[in-house]
């Protein structure tokens, strides 16, 4: 039996808008989130092949309050925003924005966690830091894809020579292939203490830059409000005592 009356146009399609956000939140909550970062720790690596970190705790922890589910792959930094590029994953775990990946990439209005980049230096050759020109005619180690602050990655006369991997970095610099290595305060002294060589590199005191880390996600349909209930349910679960004892339980030693 056909009702009496047929819905008006605009009654008609915001049912149809309606049933089409409920399939595509059905085929969100189906299809796991495909995350990628680098192991970069303590904010996000593989120990014993099982995924840990500062940064990551507090993600997974976020998406188990919100019910979603999230397939994680530790990668290359290039090749993870290679993948964001490519749509081959729908989020990148700790981030910096840039101009350049607001194209590609959703921020949540809530960071996951703050750097400040340090140089780091062999003890036997020490160096001076106060101005970017200090470091004129050097040879910095850098990794591959990761920035570094806009005044540090123009500054002329500076030699920025990547690698792989910190710990690569920190090789380099024992064996005076590299200056100083440029890398993040926590990550560099958690390097140190697990490669023992607090006692023949340190850091030097100038910040070089400091700037916020993101879980970012792709651009597309319904992402923006997931970026929402991400950045919700992140303030929320800092606001409580379990937030406070993971941050302890990846406190990094001050040097």
């Amino acid at each position: 039996m056909l009702p009496d009356r047929l819905p008006t146009l605009p009654a008609l399609w915001r049912w149809l808008v309606a049933a089409l956000l409920a399939t595509l939140a059905l085929s969100a909550r189906a299809e796991p989130l495909r995350l990628v970062t680098e192991p970069w720790a303590p904010f996000s690596y593989l120990k014993d092949g099982k995924p840990t970190g500062l940064d990551y705790e507090i993600a997974a922890e976020v998406f188990r309050r919100m019910n979603v589910q999230v397939h994680w792959q530790f990668l290359p930094w290039r090749r993870c925003l290679a993948m964001a590029r490519q749509g081959q994953a729908d989020a990148v775990l700790d981030i910096l924005e840039t101009r350049e990946r607001d194209a590609m990439l959703i921020y949540p209005s809530e960071p996951l966690s703050e750097v400040e980049f340090l140089l780091f230096q062999a003890n036997e050759r020490p160096h001076a830091f106060n101005t970017m020109a200090d470091l004129q005619g050097l040879i910095i180690g850098t990794q591959a894809g990761f920035q570094y602050g806009e005044a540090f990655m123009k500054a002329p006369g500076i030699y920025r020579e990547s690698a792989p991997t910190l710990e690569a970095n920190l090789g380099k610099l024992m064996l005076g292939r590299v200056d100083l290595v440029i890398t993040d305060r926590r990550a560099g002294q958690y390097a140190l203490e697990h490669l023992n060589l607090q006692q023949q590199v340190s850091a030097l005191p100038t910040v070089v830059s400091s700037d916020r880390q993101y879980l970012a996600l792709r651009r597309g349909p319904g992402m923006e409000e997931l970026a929402e209930r991400f950045a919700s349910t992140l303030r929320q679960f800092r606001g409580e005592p379990a937030y406070v004892e993971l941050l302890a339980r990846f406190a990094t030693p001050a040097p």
